[in-house]
């Protein structure tokens, strides 16, 4: 079909892997009026009958293009559900930045209900009970002996209004609802009307709104940090706490400022185990519907929050990664809390920073970005020692205790040392928490024959089975091995494959085997163990952290979901076992991560009344960075880091991206990325700030029959290693296509 010169030329994101905007036709029946950028349309795309793809712009065909352009299939949205112009203007910087497809990152920003072009999602009323007319004037002496219903009453007085998802929260049944309606004292309102009107009294009348309980009174470093904070522009403040030192009211005290004003609010957290909690709190302190987006919730849920939230309707969004591109029309301040953690960085598909782009939102909307952290990146202390970012320290516990102690216990031994042992009785006995943690999952490592030497190994990744064991309802125990690359599952042998010998060993500790330890030593002591398999079911983590909040004794075990922000009042001591690999990482951030790892464990130590005791079983006691991090701190182990990475010309002093790529054979891998270091050279050929190293196999070279493979390319200029990439992605998608090659870029790398 020839161009007909009277119809615009519609610019289309589509989700692709090719780096490039797709021209299409409006269709006949298309309402030109509802025609606007950040739509979205249905589209057709090679032999797909239809994509949903987001509209760009809108140019004037001038009639000399002599190209054949499809006409799209429709327009989709009947109301704007789209991508607003802030969020359209965020996907494109992210796309230019880490070389992504812009289809892909705009496909990222919407919920999956509006990813597909035959979903049309319709969002719901939200409902809500406030106290009627008669309510509020009733007299709580009337309730009697019905506590009840006073507890109800008393609680949406306070808070006034109570959504149903509140309900169990709080333990308020519906039978107790219907009673006090059936009473007149309660009616049924629209959240949204709700909050409009009291926003808009409240605002027109000068009031502050919306914060209801009272704040925590702050020390002085406290009080300095909030005053600091100016919520009226952009600027990024890194919030360096030492843990416990209360950087949560620090948030809440500023986030009280900007609901104040009827302003939004985004909060950034690393971990969907974390939501709950900080939800938590968050809804003690201010009166203001507060929506937690995370995986966890269903598409439709998701859909819901988006779609308040776009309207203004929620002031507070705590969220993961994704949350950051959540449309918030009001948005007046960012936190990003935990800001270190790597789970800000995502690892497949878009490979951007959560982090780093929640810093660009609040430049580009000139509000202010708080970067919490007890231990925070080199890169983000850097750009604060720079005074790029504007640096609060607080060097104090919020409590009268001060931080643990940090004592190593040499030991050769997986299992726990008899000092270790000593010093749990001790702690149980004086009705305290412990928590012993371990970074691995399972049973053990792997599994090795003690006459052949055989090991484990995975048959399609470069890595060892890990040994698990299950607990079935009738006691019984079964064991299979389990590759953590590949999920690869496989029954435990009952002798050597190689040797037949039946003497196969556990090497190595798991938390499974940690917890079964600890059931023998402590078998009248409740073992919680928390990581990603005794969790994996909607509310088993909510449940383990409500019986941890109780304060009953008991002894935690887990992997590093117990170490981030986790406030638990009764631990005392934490055990820290199987550290020593870090000492000797290949990766270097190795050393970063290792201080990051084990000051935010030890912090989950002595939080209020108790005095903490941290012990670390390790073999290699006299590391100097050990010796340095416990002595000194992670502030002076880091500034020593940042030393180094100075000498060495790594990051945060210079730039790196990766080109990774992945074959089913090695030499495919290999020959690709030899073709691509020879066009970067010819773009810009290496000189004393410009290096390409590689190409190199990945740390793991082979996972789930796939090679991976990657090029490095380092430079002392950011804008010289964006400008190899940008001509760089074209010629690479141009290349012959190698068969069953895969490769994308990598900017900022956190993983080699």
């Amino acid at each position: 079909m020839l161009i007909n010169t009277e119809l615009p030329i519609l610019s289309i994101a589509i989700p692709s892997p090719l780096r490039r905007i797709f021209q299409y036709l409006p269709a006949k029946d298309t309402p030109m009026e509802r025609l606007a950028v950040g739509a979205r349309v249905a589209v057709p795309f090679g032999n797909q009958r239809a994509l949903v793809g987001i509209l760009i712009d809108i140019s004037t065909n001038d009639g000399n293009s002599q190209h054949k352009l499809r006409p799209i299939h429709h327009l989709l949205d009947e109301e704007s559900l789209g991508l607003d112009p802030e969020i359209l203007a965020l996907c494109q910087w992210c796309s230019q930045y880490y070389h992504s497809p812009l289809g892909e990152v705009c496909h990222l920003a919407l919920p999956t209900l509006l990813r597909k072009p035959n979903n049309k999602p319709q969002p719901e009323e939200k409902w809500a009970w406030q106290l009627s007319h008669i309510g509020q004037t009733y007299d709580p002496s009337q309730f009697g002996r019905a506590h009840k219903q006073q507890q109800a009453w008393q609680y949406i007085r306070e808070q006034q209004y109570l959504p149903p998802e509140q309900l169990k929260s709080n333990n308020i049944s519906r039978a107790t609802i219907n009673t006090l309606i059936e009473k007149g004292l309660i009616e049924k309102i629209l959240v949204e009307q709700f909050v409009d009107k009291t926003a808009d009294e409240k605002t027109k009348a000068g009031e502050k709104i919306n914060v209801t309980n009272p704040a925590f009174p702050l020390n002085a470093e406290q009080a300095h940090a909030l005053d600091a904070i100016q919520t009226d522009e952009f600027s990024a403040y890194l919030l360096e706490g030492v843990t416990g030192s209360g950087k949560t009211e620090v948030y809440l005290q500023a986030i009280a400022k900007v609901i104040e004003k009827n302003q939004q609010v985004l909060v950034l957290v690393p971990e969907i185990g974390l939501t709950p909690q900080t939800a938590k709190r968050f809804q003690q302190r201010f009166n203001v519907p507060i929506t937690t987006l995370h995986s966890g919730i269903s598409n439709k849920q998701r859909f819901q929050l988006w779609w308040e939230a776009k309207t203004g309707k929620t002031p507070i969004v705590i969220g993961t990664r994704s949350a950051i591109f959540t449309p918030l029309p009001k948005l007046g301040l960012i936190v990003v809390d935990e800001e270190h953690d790597l789970s800000y960085k995502q690892q497949d598909g878009v490979r951007y920073s959560a982090k780093d782009t929640a810093i660009i939102r609040a430049q580009k909307k000139n509000i202010p970005i708080i970067l919490g952290s007890a231990t925070p990146s080199l890169e983000t202390l850097h750009n604060a020692l720079s005074q790029r970012f504007t640096h609060l320290q607080l060097t104090e516990r919020a409590t009268s205790t001060t931080l643990p102690s940090i004592r190593c216990i040499d030991s050769k031994e997986s299992s726990l040392a008899p000092e270790v042992i000593s010093a749990i009785h001790k702690a149980l006995h004086q009705q305290q928490q412990v928590l012993v943690f371990i970074n691995r999952r399972g049973y053990a490592p792997t599994l090795i024959c003690q006459d052949c030497g055989w090991i484990s190994q995975c048959d399609n990744c470069d890595s060892r089975m890990t040994l698990h064991h299950t607990k079935h309802q009738n006691s019984q125990s079964s064991s299979l091995l389990q590759c953590h690359h590949c999920d690869t599952k496989a029954q435990t042998p009952a002798h050597c494959p190689d040797c037949h010998s039946e003497r196969l060993q556990p090497l190595g500790q798991g938390t499974q085997r940690s917890e079964e330890e600890l059931q023998q030593l402590f078998s009248h002591t409740p073992i919680l163990r928390i990581d990603r398999d005794s969790v994996s079911r909607k509310g088993e983590l909510a449940t383990a952290l409500k019986t941890i909040n109780s304060g009953e004794p008991c002894i935690l075990v887990g992997t590093q979901m117990l170490a981030k922000g986790h406030h638990f009042p009764n631990v005392s001591l934490a055990v820290i076992l199987g550290l020593d690999n870090s000492f000797f990482s290949s990766d270097f951030r190795g050393s970063e991560r290792m201080g990051q790892l084990l000051t935010q464990v030890a912090g989950r130590a002595g939080r209020e009344q108790h005095q903490g005791t941290v012990l670390l079983q390790t073999q290699f006691s006299q590391h100097p960075l050990l010796q340095k991090l416990i002595n000194e701190g992670y502030h002076t182990l880091a500034q020593h880091l940042l030393a180094e990475r100075k000498i060495s010309n790594m990051p945060p002093f210079e730039h790196v991206a990766m080109v990774r790529c992945h074959a089913q054979q090695a030499d495919i891998a290999i020959r690709f990325l030899k073709q691509a270091r020879q066009m970067a050279e010819r773009i810009m050929p290496a000189h004393t700030q410009l290096n390409y190293i590689g190409p190199f196999p990945a740390t793991i070279e082979k996972r789930n029959n796939r090679y991976y493979y990657y090029l490095q390319i380092k430079a002392k200029n950011r804008a010289e290693l964006h400008h190899i990439l940008q001509q760089l992605c074209p010629q690479l998608e141009n290349q012959r296509a190698l068969k069953g090659l895969h490769w994308f870029i990598d900017v900022d790398p956190q993983e080699s």
